[in-house]
Order: C-alpha cells, then sequence, then structure tokens
C-alpha cells in the first residue's frame, strides 16, 4: 500500500507544480495571515484546492491536515491522514526564489509511510516509502557519512548560534547554512549535500512530515530537538523542533542542545 501511496503522491506533486508555476514571477495576490503566521498567496490556496480535491477523492477515508485549510478534528479518527503544505517557503515563492517546494506526506498510527517533496522549478523530486529507501528523480540518495561534527555544514537558522541554546553556553563548531523551505533542508540532507537540519522552534508537522521519512529512508535519524521519536496527526499539529542528519552528527547535535 505505501508503494500505491507514493506514486499518488507523486502525482498530485506535479500537478501541484504546474499550478504553482503558473503563478510564479506573475506578481500573485498576497496577504498576512492572522497571529503572525506569515505571508500566503492565491498560489497556495490554489495549490492546496488541488491537492485536497485530487487526493481526497482517491484516498475518500483518509483524513487531511495541510497549513491552508481549517483543521478539522475528525482526522484524529482517520487509521492514515494526509499532510500537506501546498508551498513550504512561500517568501521564497513570492521573492521569485527557487527553493520553494511541494510538501506531501501520508502517516499512518503517528509515523509517515509515504512522502513526496518537489522543487517545479528546479525539476527535483525527492520520494520515500516506509522501507523502500529514499530517491531524487528515481535515483537513491543516502545521507551523509560525516562523523565529526566540528565543520559539520548544517542547514538552520540564525538562532541555532545563539549561545543560550546550547549546553555551557558553547555553540558547536558547525557552519551554518540557510534554506527558506524546511521541507527542501530536510530533503537536501536526505541527499547527503549537507550533514545535518535543525529547527528548534515549535515545528508545524505539515512542514517536515514529508521530509523526515526522506531522511530515515536514507538512512539518517530524525527527532525531535530532545531526542524524541516524532509523532504526526497530535491534536495540536506541532512538534517539538526537529534535529536530521547523519547518525553521527545528528546525536552530536543533540548530546549539546539544552
Amino acid at each position: 500500500m505505501p508503494g500505491a501511496d507514493l506514486a499518488l503522491l507523486t502525482e498530485a506533486a506535479r500537478a501541484a507544480g504546474e499550478v504553482a508555476m503558473g503563478f510564479f514571477r506573475a506578481q500573485p495576490e498576497r496577504w498576512d495571515k492572522p497571529g503572525g503566521q506569515g505571508p500566503v498567496t492565491e498560489a497556495d490556496l490554489a495549490v492546496d484546492n488541488l491537492l485536497r480535491d485530487t487526493l481526497t477523492a482517491a484516498r475518500p477515508d483518509y483524513g487531511w491536515l495541510s497549513e491552508e485549510t481549517p483543521d478539522h478534528i475528525d482526522r484524529l479518527s482517520r487509521e492514515r491522514v494526509f499532510i500537506v503544505d501546498p508551498i513550504d517557503g512561500t517568501r521564497a515563492f513570492i521573492d521569485g526564489g527557487e527553493t520553494w517546494s511541494h510538501s506531501l506526506a501520508i502517516a499512518e498510527a503517528g509515523r509517515i509511510i509515504a512522502a513526496v517533496v518537489f522543487l517545479p522549478v528546479r525539476d527535483k523530486l525527492y520520494a520515500a516509502h516506509l522501507g523502500g529507501g529514499a530517491t531524487m528523480n528515481d535515483v537513491p540518495m543516502g545521507v551523509s557519512s560525516r562523523d565529526d561534527i566540528a565543520g559539520a555544514s548544517v542547514l538552520a537558522a540564525k538562532p541555532i548560534l545563539e549561545p543560550y541554546q546550547w549546553i555551557d553556553a558553547v555553540v558547536p563548531p558547525v557552519v551554518r547554512k540557510f534554506r527558506p523551505s524546511l521541507a527542501y533542508r530536510l530533503a537536501a540532507t536526505a541527499e547527503g549535500r549537507y550533514d545535518a537540519m535543525m529547527a528548534l522552534r515549535a515545528t508545524w508537522e505539515w512542514d517536515v512530515a514529508a521530509g523526515s521519512l526522506l531522511v530515515e529512508e536514507a538512512g539518517g535519524v530524525v527527532t525531535d530537538r530532545k531526542g524524541g521519536a516524532l509523532r504526526f496527526n497530535n491534536e495540536v499539529p506541532q512538534l517539538n523542533g526537529i534535529v536530521a542528519g547523519g547518525g553521527s552528527v545528528q546525536t552530536g547535535l543533540i548530546d549539546r542542545l539544552l
């Protein structure tokens, strides 16, 4: 079943890319969400509508959780749930950048079983299903084998370099890099292009659900900021941050975090 679900997600992600590209660099209407939750555009909503209609029609017994759809508690009673970010990296999309993505995943009993992250501008489609490995454009991929945290490349926002985040206020000697889409940070880590990624704030499930499986199936380790296992489709769909990467670097980061 995960393989069939993955094929469904792949087809839907490609269709989402076609819709989004119709708005890209065309000055789509935009506005700010309430509560400081960031910008949204007409493209986000168009992609959300497409994905919701397509995916729930194909799997009517699955629940639905999306950044751009009002949440409904009935998803908690479903065995499987779609977890979707129609456009992850909306600011980059608005600015005409290339590393925004579509993030599509399916959770079963709290665990991700199928996942796709698609970057339409770069035509990069990352995919994985539970027990089936991870690919980028159908080519198998694996996480970095680096075993030394010193000098490790870590995709993260600037606050990870603040001493208050770390034991004894000692920031590990990593090289910070940045990409605006959390889904893409996870995908690039799964590809082995970076050694790890981190997000230390409360993290929305739709931002990281798909990417977390990519890293795991590429041979990496993914936990929350305290080293705990991730569980998806929570009543409040947030995680206590996320740290992902090759085992040695990921463990080294977790061991040093407050």
